[in-house]
């Protein structure tokens, strides 16, 4: 038995990027054979819709609306609904974070203003976990690919968004320095679900939590990443950008 997952899906509740509600997916993702999605908004200083001079509280409360109602609506359809987060720099460097509530966001504001490093002590400390997304990817707003094998628990070695060569390279690296590997679909519109473009982790047991996530992707045991393997096979092009290693 096995059990199959999305884990990075942006909407338009809490995304600026984001074209489909969270409750738009549902019935798409059980179409396909999913048993849970994972909701990873772009967070504060990321490309967020949720207006940044709220308070606090309540801006966390909006940033996790949609979240929540997802989440009804999947109980509702057999869909198992998480909650994470994409947490961004403005340079290409996002990480995902798994295993915290909304209640800890609450109480940590101070996670808007952490360096990657600081980042990673503190959300690895309190039982969350933290996966490099996307980690070749070159877009036009980038001066540089900044990769950080040692501030990240994994990296996301698959990701529709990315053309195949960057998650060739992605894979190859963390395949041969013992990074663990993820994949997501980074969706944003039920349009690609309707063609089946969409990525999944694969667990051997039935995930009940974000904590479940967690325990099973910092074991290395019990999971695989399921994605069109001939992604792998295409030819291999130098990057465009200069390469930092942030270690």
């Amino acid at each position: 038995m096995s059990y199959k997952y999305e884990t990075h899906l942006h909407t338009s509740d809490s995304s600026a990027c984001g074209i489909s509600k969270g409750i738009e997916y549902l019935d798409g993702y059980k179409a396909l054979g999913y048993d849970g999605i994972f909701i990873t908004e772009h967070f504060y200083l990321g490309n967020t819709c949720i207006p940044r001079n709220l308070p606090w509280n309540e801006w966390v409360d909006r940033f996790c609306r949609g979240y929540y109602e997802t989440k009804e609506a999947g109980l509702r359809t057999d869909i198992s609904v998480f909650f994470g987060w994409e947490t961004s720099y403005g340079t290409g460097e996002d990480f995902l974070i798994y295993g915290l509530k909304p209640e800890w966001l609450k109480e940590h504001p101070e996670i808007i203003k952490l360096t990657q490093e600081e980042q990673y002590e503190l959300v690895h400390s309190e039982g969350g976990l933290v996966v490099q997304a996307h980690p070749f990817r070159e877009r036009g707003y980038m001066r540089e690919i900044r990769l950080h094998p040692n501030h990240c628990d994994a990296w996301e070695i698959a990701n529709y968004g990315n053309e195949p060569y960057m998650d060739k390279r992605a894979y190859e690296y963390a395949s041969s320095h013992g990074i663990k590997m993820t994949c997501g679909s980074d969706i944003h519109t039920i349009d690609n679900l309707k063609e089946g473009r969409v990525f999944a982790m694969v667990t051997k047991e039935r995930m009940k939590s974000e904590s479940d996530y967690v325990r099973t992707i910092l074991s290395g045991k019990g999971f695989t990443t399921s994605f069109p393997k001939e992604r792998l096979k295409c030819k291999m092009i130098n990057p465009s950008l200069p390469v930092e290693w942030c270690l």
